[in-house]
C-alpha cells in the first residue's frame, strides 16, 4: 500500500526558518559580544599595564566634577576630606599657597589642570592616555618636585565657572562650540585657583617644576628702542616681582613680511593657548575674560540683551572661535596689556634674531616658541626647535578634536600658502 507524505503546511515552514534565523542570529551575537567582552579585557589589561598612573588616578577613580591628585606629604592632619573636585582644587590651592609648593622664582602653585569628557581611558585614543600618564608622572614625583593634579568633567567646569564667575554662567552655556567652553574654563581655573592648564593632547617634556631658572627672568633689551625689561619693569619699577603669568609663542613671524596670514595668524607673534602658567587674578586674564564678555553682549544688544535668543539665530555661530575665546584672544589680552602697563613693543618678543629667548615683562615670562611649540616641520618652523632641545618643555600633538573638514578652509590655506591671496577666507570650519 502506498502513502503519500502529506506536504507541511506553509505557515510551518515559515515559523520553522524564522525560529532557525533567530537561533543563528542568538549564536552570533553570543559570539560576537563574547569577542568583544574578550577584547575588551585585554584592551583594560592593556591599559592597566601601560598607563598604571592614569588607570589608578583618572579610570578607576570616581569623583563629583572629575578626579584628582593631591601629593600625600602636602596634607595635613586636620585638612578635611573633599567630596567634590571645586573643594579639592580650594583645598589643594590653600596647601600650595601656604608650604610655597610653587614653579621656582614664582607664585603659580604646582597643581596641573586638564579636562576631557570622560575618564575611560580605554576608549581614549592612545595618545591622549600618553600624555596624562606623563603629567601624572610628574605629578606623583617624590619631593619638591611633586604636583597636584586635576582632571576636570564638563560638571566640574561648569561648578567652578558657576562659583568664579556666575555673570558669564548664560553666556558659556549658550556658546555653540564645545573648545569655546573649555577655552573660558582653562582661564577662570587658573584665575581662581592657579596652576598649569595643558590641553590633553600635549605631553610634558619636562617637568613645570623646572620651567623657570635665572635665565628666563634676566633682563633683555629691546634692541629697537633700547628699552630694557626685567621683573623690575612696570607697573612698580622699584619692586622685584615673583614671575605670576607664563605664556608661551605659537607663531613667531618677521613683522616686515605677509608671513604671518599666509600661515593662518592673525599677528607676527602670536601666543598659544594650549599650554599657559599662572597665579590667581591676574590682570590679562581677567581682561580677556572681560573682552570675551563684552563681545558677547554687543551681539545681543540686537535680541534685547537675551543671550539664549541670540544663540538660537545662529549669531554665536558666526563667531570666530580663535578670535572670541582663543589663542588670538589671549594675544589681544596679554598685547593690550603689556603694551600700555609697560610700554612694551609686541614684535620685540620674536625670537628669530636672537636665537629664541624667554622674555620676561614685569611679572609675566613669554617663552619661545620651542617651549610649548616644539619640533615644528621645515616649512613654518618660524624658529621652532626639535623635541629634545633643553628649551623645549610641552609637545602639543595638536588632535583637533574640535575641527571638522571644511573644504573651502582647506582651498584657503593652499591659496594663502601659494599664492598669498585669499586672506579673509575664513580659518575656521563650519
Amino acid at each position: 500500500m502506498l502513502y503519500r507524505c502529506s506536504p507541511r503546511p506553509l505557515g510551518s515552514r515559515r515559523q520553522q526558518l524564522l525560529a532557525t534565523l533567530l537561533i543563528f542570529i542568538s549564536i552570533y551575537s553570543w559570539l560576537g559580544s563574547t569577542s568583544k567582552a574578550a577584547k575588551a579585557k585585554q584592551n583594560e589589561a592593556y591599559y592597566r599595564k601601560t598607563y598604571p598612573l592614569a588607570w589608578k588616578h583618572v579610570h578607576l577613580a570616581s569623583e563629583q566634577g572629575g578626579v584628582w591628585y593631591i601629593p600625600p606629604h602636602w596634607l595635613r592632619p586636620s585638612d578635611p576630606l573633599p567630596n567634590t573636585i571645586l573643594e579639592a582644587a580650594h583645598l589643594t590651592h590653600n596647601l600650595a599657597t601656604a608650604s610655597s609648593y610653587v614653579i621656582p622664582h614664582s607664585t603659580i602653585p604646582l597643581i596641573v589642570h586638564q579636562t576631557w569628557k570622560d575618564t575611560k581611558i580605554n576608549i581614549w585614543p592612545q595618545d591622549l592616555a600618553d600624555g596624562v600618564e606623563k603629567w601624572l608622572g610628574y605629578a606623583t614625583a617624590e619631593g619638591n618636585a611633586s604636583m597636584a593634579y586635576f582632571f576636570w568633567l564638563d560638571n566640574g567646569c561648569k561648578q567652578l565657572i558657576a562659583e568664579s564667575e556666575p555673570q558669564i554662567v548664560d553666556i558659556v552655556e549658550a556658546l555653540p562650540l564645545q573648545v569655546e567652553k573649555s577655552d573660558i574654563f582653562r582661564v577662570l581655573v587658573l584665575n581662581s585657583i592657579g596652576g598649569i592648564y595643558e590641553d590633553i593632547d600635549t605631553v610634558p617634556l619636562r617637568s613645570p617644576a623646572s620651567w623657570l631658572d635665572e635665565t628666563d627672568i634676566s633682563p633683555w633689551k629691546d634692541t629697537e628702542t633700547g628699552k630694557t625689561y626685567s621683573t623690575t619693569t612696570n607697573p612698580s619699577p622699584s619692586a622685584n616681582h615673583p614671575v605670576r603669568l607664563l605664556l608661551g609663542i605659537e607663531g613667531d613671524n618677521d613683522p616686515d613680511s605677509d608671513t604671518y596670514w599666509r600661515m593662518g595668524y592673525n599677528y607676527h607673534v602670536q601666543l598659544t593657548q594650549w599650554a599657559l602658567a599662572s597665579a590667581p587674578h591676574h590682570p590679562i586674564l581677567d581682561r580677556m575674560i572681560s573682552t570675551f564678555t563684552v563681545r558677547i553682549k554687543e551681539l545681543a544688544k540686537l535680541y534685547g540683551g537675551n543671550i539664549t535668543a541670540t544663540a538660537n539665530a545662529g549669531v554665536l555661530k558666526k563667531e570666530d572661535p580663535l578670535k572670541l575665546t582663543g589663542p588670538e584672544a589671549i594675544t589681544a589680552a596679554a598685547m593690550e596689556w603689556l603694551e600700555r602697563e609697560a610700554g612694551l613693543r609686541w614684535d620685540a618678543l620674536s625670537g628669530l634674531k636672537d636665537g629664541g629667548r624667554s622674555k620676561v615683562v614685569g611679572d609675566t615670562v613669554i617663552f619661545p616658541i620651542t617651549a610649548f611649540n616644539p619640533g615644528r616641520g621645515k616649512y613654518g618652523n618660524m624658529g621652532s626647535k626639535p623635541v629634545t632641545d633643553p628649551d623645549a618643555r610641552v609637545w602639543h600633538r595638536g588632535q583637533g578634536s574640535w575641527k571638522k573638514v571644511d573644504f573651502k578652509v582647506e582651498i584657503g590655506k593652499l591659496c594663502r600658502t601659494l599664492f598669498g591671496a585669499c586672506r579673509d577666507w575664513s580659518t575656521v570650519p563650519q
